[in-house]
């Protein structure tokens, strides 16, 4: 029975589209500031230093979620 519940419950994850918008509209920000850099070199630094902090700031969020 508890194979049926973690079957169902899996199947009920995969299904779940709650944060796809998110997502969808991060990656657009992320090309277009991409786009940006390259078109104007003198934004790629502050592009860079944005990026930065985020990716640290992910970081450290993975290692508080582990």
């Amino acid at each position: 029975m508890n194979r049926i519940k973690n079957l169902i419950i899996k199947i009920q994850i995969l299904k779940d589209t709650k944060g796809q918008d998110l997502i969808e509209y991060a990656l657009m920000a992320g090309f277009v500031a991409v786009a940006a850099g390259a078109i104007m070199p003198g934004v790629s630094q502050n592009i860079s230093q944005i990026f930065s902090k985020i990716a640290s700031s992910m970081g450290s969020a993975a290692a508080q979620g582990s």
